[in-house]
């Protein structure tokens, strides 16, 4: 359901200061981060499926990454209800990607997911299943007291020294990467679900999209349909209450995107310079889920967002970039 469940040349930096240097890969429209081209990836004997509810942000942020990376995928639409294609698993959400780079190994959590795979995409020193050694899963209770599992180190790349100037040149350009990439789990997501299930009639718009883009039988899609959109309706709710929303949940969502633009700035294409990072997929994987939808058309007229998710569209539909 929606909102639920290049290598830098080195001689132009020279000898610039770290904040100088961070400022001229900011600002210099002719400048971006690193990237390699996708036959220069080791992804050749990469298998990938991924369980995903269409939908779900969160998967659609993987799914943004793996386009934009062009990395060939399997999908398999799990039913939200009977959820049995996940049967296989005890972790009972979505997204799971199943990767055999020789081995077959399950990855949970988006951000994990992007984390790991991006890590392997660059780093030729570690297997898959080392990286994914990397990102173990730590219980803890909610306050709610519910027992849920974490990350602490999902944002971050398995990079060695060399590796990680390659990428990161500067210190602050992981640092940005990380906060936004953070920002759009912890809050930007949370903004879905009021916008979209904001009124009765946007709620059933946004089911009748859900059955139709997901798997359900024609029972269950018929009362899903109806049953979800009041049920939905009611829980955005609750969900604006929770987060501490305005009334009028449009204006959080408004300012959310704008906070973004500012932080991209008029001096880059995207927040990575000439290519998105990961913090531009993560964002654009959040916000594509409404498209279609009321609370979508809003956003791109009441917000500054439009032109940089239009290249957006763009660089994803070709899937021609590496790392």
């Amino acid at each position: 359901m929606i909102g639920v469940a290049c290598q830098l040349k080195h001689s132009s930096v020279g000898k610039r200061s770290s904040a100088d240097s961070l400022l001229f890969v900011l600002c210099c429209p002719g400048f971006s981060l690193p990237c390699l081209s996708c036959a220069q990836l080791p992804a050749g004997n990469l298998q990938l499926t991924l369980y995903q509810y269409k939908t779900c942000p969160f998967c659609s942020k993987v799914r943004a990454f793996l386009d934009y990376h062009g990395l060939p995928y399997e999908i398999v639409e799990v039913n939200p209800i009977m959820r049995k294609e996940i049967k296989f698993s005890s972790y009972r959400k979505v997204p799971i990607l199943l990767a055999n780079a020789g081995s077959p190994l399950q990855l949970n959590d988006s951000s994990v997911i992007i984390s790991a795979i991006k890590t392997y995409l660059i780093s030729k020193r570690n297997s898959l299943e080392e990286i994914v050694s990397f990102y173990p899963p730590m219980k803890t209770v909610t306050e709610q007291g519910k027992e849920v599992f974490e990350y602490g180190n999902k944002y971050w790349l398995m990079l060695d020294e060399k590796e990680t100037k390659r990428v990161y040149p500067v210190k602050e350009v992981r640092v940005e990467e990380m906060k936004w990439r953070k920002w759009a789990d912890d809050w930007l997501v949370h903004l879905i679900s009021p916008n979209v299930y904001r009124t009765p009639r946007e709620a059933l718009a946004s089911f009748d999209y859900i059955v139709r883009e997901g798997k359900f039988g024609t029972m269950e899609g018929f009362f899903a349909k109806y049953m979800g959109a009041v049920a939905m309706f009611f829980i955005s709710k609750r969900l604006k209450k929770r987060h501490h929303l305005q009334d009028n949940v449009r204006e959080d969502l408004y300012e959310a995107v704008n906070e973004w633009v500012k932080a991209v700035g008029k001096h880059r294409l995207f927040m990575g310079g000439n290519q998105p990072n990961l913090a531009d997929l993560a964002v654009y994987g959040v916000l594509r889920v409404m498209e279609g939808l009321e609370a979508f058309d809003d956003m791109m007229v009441h917000t500054k967002i439009q032109p940089w998710y239009q290249r957006m569209e763009e660089v994803i539909q070709k899937g021609e970039v590496g790392v």
